[in-house]
């Protein structure tokens, strides 16, 4: 497949270098010229423009990776969706549910494929979980608990994710919808929202932590923390069964060696049967989604992280902002 990126920045570079054998970049855009000239240099291919309206109509381009600020997302995905090609566009797809709906209704008219960049699926330790759910034998699911942070860096308050009206939110749409997403991914549909939102430390007009409680209509809880006064980064996921227990800690690089621990309770209880699994390396996670990318589009099939998935994630970030008092989305 021919691809046009367009924000050539820090995850528009991760989505080329992740670009499966055999598909190319066609068409490099970002406002600033230079850096979609830098990521034309970086594949070798392509060329380079700074106007996103000619990159999504360029004949050669079948597909268009989306990788900008939160607030340019939808317009962009729209503009691609209507040129008729399909659409990978980083997490959260927009800043808004309506904005959702409208690539929703888009999409369908257009019969494209639409996938949301949530790549946090395509872990290894969360491949593997997944495997393990599915095999049975955790029983059924009782509760998640999770916390992901960071701890910023100087000038973090001045950035684009600070300022609402670019990035739809602080740290709960940024690393919150990540885990909102996972935790749906294994409990299902939430039908009971509770959570608050907090500024401790950075000076800006947007959340730095975010604390949350999700039920589904069996009251199996989602209990998910997620902070940017981190100090020392984080990443711990665990999947409570009925007769297993699954830890996700770790993501690579300053989060620490990705690992799975799977403990499986006994029939006479007591001390688990445990078995580690650890994915050194480098993150192959954004390759893998662009492979499954390419797979929903050949064989015609809906993503399962695409705008329904995003679109419910994005529903409670924004129904936890309007219960704090956060108007903007």
């Amino acid at each position: 497949m021919n691809y046009a990126i367009i924000g050539c920045g820090l995850i528009g570079k991760k989505r080329l270098a992740g670009l499966p054998a055999g598909s190319t970049l066609a068409v490099a855009c970002d406002m600033n010229l230079s850096r979609a000239e830098e990521l034309v240099k970086l594949a070798q291919t392509g060329r380079a423009v700074s106007d996103f309206k000619i990159a999504v109509a360029d004949s050669q381009v079948d597909a268009v990776i989306v990788a900008t600020i939160n607030s340019e997302l939808a317009k962009i995905s729209g503009a691609a969706i209507c040129a008729g090609k399909h659409v990978i566009v980083e997490k959260p797809a927009g800043i808004s549910v309506r904005e959702l709906d409208e690539l929703i209704a888009l999409e369908k008219k257009h019969g494209v494929c639409m996938h949301v960049g949530f790549n946090h699926r395509f872990h290894p330790a969360f491949q593997k979980a997944r495997e393990i759910f599915e095999s049975g034998v955790m029983g059924e699911l009782m509760f998640i608990r999770a916390r992901y942070g960071h701890g910023g860096r100087i000038g973090y308050d001045q950035e684009w994710r600070a300022d609402p009206k670019l990035s739809g939110g602080g740290e709960l749409i940024d690393q919150g919808i990540h885990l909102i997403d996972l935790a749906g991914w294994f409990l299902g549909e939430f039908k009971k929202v509770d959570g608050h939102t907090e500024t401790y430390f950075w000076k800006m007009p947007v959340d730095d932590n975010a604390f949350l409680s999700l039920r589904t209509v069996k009251n199996q809880t989602a209990w998910l923390h997620v902070s940017c006064t981190e100090w020392k980064n984080i990443f711990s996921f665990e999947i409570y069964g009925r007769h297993t227990k699954l830890h996700i800690e770790g993501l690579g690089g300053s989060y620490g060696v990705e690992k799975l621990f799977h403990y499986q309770m006994k029939p006479e209880m007591g001390i688990p049967d445990t078995k580690v699994y650890e994915f050194p390396g480098a993150d192959e996670s954004w390759r893998k989604e662009m492979i499954e990318f390419e797979r929903d589009v050949q064989l015609k099939r809906k993503p399962d992280a695409g705008l329904a998935e995003a679109r419910a994630a994005l529903q409670i970030v924004e129904d936890i902002y309007q219960k704090n008092g956060m108007k903007n989305l």
